[in-house]
């Protein structure tokens, strides 16, 4: 085996960054082009794309499987793995212009993505010093945001101005981070793990704040990700180009701010950082609901976005409570808890927005004023044993 660390780059930090850079190239890519390429070449119409969307999600909601897995694997080749999956179903992605095509590469795309998302949260919690996990974190999103925007870029110089086609755009991207993979597999070497992970699934009742956090925080998101956009389409017509620049700014605020908010994160405390959020949260569903004015449905926009950032506080806080066996397993576990809303909500809520938008908005502001609620029970120096407010009251069986 190589010795951990031969050069002065090869730490843990550093190889986290360059692989949290991989995944946007494929992904924002991925995204960017998706509703063009179903319609122009497989012929989508809504019934196809629910489904998609659909069948996106359900690796999310089975990332337990990583416990599995790592029978098999270290976390750290399963990781490299994965971002090889991701990449690869992107590339496959304009090969396969039909609608049986593009489910199958979306479900290796998919694969891919939400299982390194769940061991990128592993490896980070067990590589990192409690102390500056926080910072780290934030520049990890400063860094996967900025490989998004020169992907846009990217995007755009390859189709309006080279007119390259679909296929020769999801090829470059995708093929760029599996060959970021492989060099980080080769460059890079294998990390120790301080602490044996458990390989199978993990449950604690001690862990139940986090577990209820987990859950509702991403009930609230598919509510951001599926409806606020939607909104800005249908009652304030913004266009493509509108909805990229969107994105392109979320991406430019993520770079410049992300790492200040891990510092925030870490100089406050955990507790106050989601009590912010999910004041700030509050209010912006209530503005969705009630804004009239498309400047400020944008703002709105890029708020909510923000706040998202310091949802960093709920990975520092199980990283303060969890035992460090559990670490991986967990990941796995919260990360399928956090999905359970996405196979739920985009149907139901899309009903329930037929009848009132703004009842689809309000209900968000309900998700984060429990959310708020169920942060007021974190306590002011969270650790093993103190895991919530009345943790000094409860003793596991």
């Amino acid at each position: 085996m190589k010795s951990p660390v031969s050069h002065p780059w090869q730490r843990p930090d550093i190889l986290l960054m360059l692989m949290a850079a991989a995944v946007p190239i494929s992904f924002a890519a991925w995204q960017a082009l998706l509703n063009n390429f179903a319609i122009e070449m497989a012929a989508f119409t809504g019934k196809e794309m629910g489904i998609l969307q659909s069948l996106r999600e359900i690796p999310g909601f089975l990332a337990f499987g990583v416990i599995f897995l790592l029978l098999l694997f270290r976390e750290q080749t399963l990781a490299f793995i994965s971002l090889l999956l991701l990449g690869i179903g992107t590339a496959l992605t304009g090969f396969f212009p039909s609608v049986i095509g593009l489910y199958l590469t979306t479900i290796v795309m998919s694969i891919g993505f939400h299982y390194y998302e769940t061991l990128q949260t592993s490896l980070a919690l067990q590589w990192l010093d409690k102390q500056a996990s926080a910072e780290t974190l934030g520049r990890l999103i400063a860094t996967g945001s900025f490989a998004a925007i020169l992907t846009f870029g990217v995007i755009w110089l390859g189709n309006d101005l080279l007119q390259l086609d679909y296929r020769w755009l999801y090829l470059l991207t995708g093929g760029i981070t599996v060959a970021i993979a492989l060099i980080a597999w080769r460059a890079f070497p294998r990390f120790p793990q301080h602490t044996e992970q458990h390989k199978h699934m993990v449950l604690r009742r001690r862990y139940w704040l986090f577990y209820a956090l987990t859950f509702m925080s991403g009930a609230r998101r598919q509510i951001f990700v599926v409806f606020a956009g939607f909104l800005m389409v249908e009652k304030f017509g913004y266009s493509v180009s509108d909805i990229a620049l969107l994105f392109l700014l979320n991406a430019s605020l993520n770079v410049l701010f992300a790492r200040r908010i891990g510092r925030l994160v870490g100089r406050i405390g955990e507790r106050n950082a989601l009590l912010i959020e999910y004041s700030g949260l509050i209010l912006v569903f209530s503005g969705y609901a009630l804004v009239e004015q498309a400047g400020l449905a944008a703002g709105l926009y890029v708020l909510d976005h923000l706040f998202f950032a310091m949802a960093i506080a709920l990975k520092t806080y199980f990283q303060k409570i969890a035992a460090p066996q559990d670490i991986a397993a967990t990941a796995g576990v919260s990360f399928s808890i956090n999905h359970i809303a996405a196979v739920v909500i985009p149907a139901s809520f899309g009903l329930l927005w037929l009848a009132s938008p703004e009842l689809v908005f309000y209900s968000g502001a309900a998700m984060a004023l429990v959310s708020l609620l169920l942060s007021l029970l974190i306590p002011d120096t969270p650790e093993i044993g103190c895991e919530h407010r009345f943790s000094r009251l409860v003793t596991e069986r």
